[in-house]
């Protein structure tokens, strides 16, 4: 992603901060594993959609003095040759520059004085920092341990949360943003592509995971934007299955739910297929009614309808097509046999950290995700793609992944 876009993502956030405000954002850092191991870093989400940085222990700080008067600076951990011998080489301030365009570029021990300097100034009043906590027993992040810090040391500072400005930012995706994602897709495309060629009746879900692995490593160091979930035959009724011990046995469907990161933006696509090539007359049945489903969400989708209409579309239509094939005696029992549904926004994250919008409007992007889970015949699956409403109405960014019961058994037989 070029630096224009991380310094426009900062200029529209700073328009939305409050004259008089300081807005301190964390990269973070590494999480202890066990003993002297510690899991790979993983930047703050928010922080590299405003840096593109993903170097730890590194700080964005902005100043807003006026509608027209704002600064910022980036923190960043000075060179360290014993460090990088043993954790590879840290940003230098020109490559930080380069990669943020953010000229005032600082080291790591800085900040805290020049936090104190500028609560002491008398110039700010607020100060913003990147609230969010999924659940209430989150551990404290960098932000909120400031903002304690920040009470303690500076009380006449109001804290304000930075992170639902930054969601109604990632909301609407950018041009760049949408050529990596179709660039992910492709990606995506070829590790499903290679778990169809290499599936066969005894294969393990470890096995399938390894080619899907090998597949989209050929493209770069992204690899899966989030843990792939790979599971077959009883494992598929575990909606977010990880264990990757199961066997597929002749006659099971293999369903996988995954998708490739691609200059930090992740797509999510499902497809389910037979392990042996061939679809049962009741597996494609069911596969039929999600498909067609799928097709019809993608004919109806336009801006200006309810987001919240897209679940409930998804879940009506296909009950009717179950009905109509026989699996419903009624289209309350879409329950059933119908539990997955979700239509969640991709991007920077995979459950993207959007403002959950009530109208869909052009450039946003989320999942047509329509998951069919009928245990009494064993059979469960879902197809999901990759929504982006245009101007008129949308488009399905992972069309070209094979979806159809002839292509897939046309694939798998080569």
């Amino acid at each position: 992603m070029d630096k224009s876009f991380y310094m426009g993502n900062r200029q529209r956030f700073a328009a939305s901060m409050k004259p008089g405000s300081i807005a301190a954002m964390f990269a973070g850092q590494e999480l202890r594993k066990t003993h002297d191991e510690y899991y790979p870093f993983f930047a703050q989400r928010n922080f590299v959609y405003l840096t593109g940085i993903e170097q730890k222990r590194t700080v964005l700080v902005i100043c807003k003095d006026s509608d027209t008067s704002v600064h910022q600076r980036l923190y960043i951990l000075p060179s360290d040759a014993m460090a990088e011998r043993w954790t590879g080489r840290r940003l230098t301030r020109a490559e930080a520059e380069e990669i943020s365009g953010i000229s005032d570029i600082r080291f790591e021990s800085q900040f805290l004085p020049d936090l104190q300097a500028l609560a002491l100034s008398g110039a700010y009043d607020n100060l913003y920092l990147d609230l969010f906590r999924y659940a209430p027993d989150d551990p404290d992040t960098p932000a909120h341990l400031m903002a304690s810090h920040v009470q303690k040391e500076y009380p006449y500072l109001t804290i304000c949360n930075a992170n639902p400005l930054i969601r109604a930012l990632r909301t609407i995706k950018q041009p760049c943003e949408i050529e990596a994602l179709r660039q992910a897709e492709k990606i995506t495309g070829a590790g499903i592509l290679a778990m169809m060629k290499a599936s066969r009746p005894g294969m393990y879900e470890y096995q399938y995971k390894a080619e899907f692995d090998r597949a989209i490593g050929q493209f770069g160091p992204w690899g899966s934007g989030f843990p792939p979930i790979i599971s077959a035959g009883s494992n598929n009724f575990c909606i977010h299955y990880y264990s990757y011990t199961g066997q597929a046995h002749d006659g099971d469907m293999v369903l996988n739910d995954v998708g490739a990161r691609y200059d930090n933006l992740i797509t999510d696509v499902s497809r389910g297929f037979p392990c042996n090539g061939r679809f049962t007359d009741r597996q494609k049945l069911l596969y039929e009614c999600a498909l067609q489903t799928s097709d019809y969400m993608f004919s109806i989708i336009r801006p200006g309808m309810k987001m919240k209409d897209v679940d409930a579309t998804i879940r009506s239509h296909n009950a009717q097509l179950l009905k109509a094939a026989g699996v419903l005696k009624d289209v309350s029992e879409i329950g059933t046999y119908m539990w997955h549904g979700g239509a969640h926004h991709i991007g920077f994250d995979c459950h993207d950290a959007i403002e959950t919008p009530q109208i869909i409007a052009p450039n946003m992007v989320f999942c047509v995700d329509v998951g069919i889970y009928h245990e009494q015949w064993g059979i469960g699956f879902r197809v999901e793609d990759n929504c982006l409403v245009t101007e008129n109405g949308c488009e399905n960014l992972s069309a070209n992944i094979v979806r159809t019961v002839s292509d897939i058994e046309e694939v798998m037989r080569k």
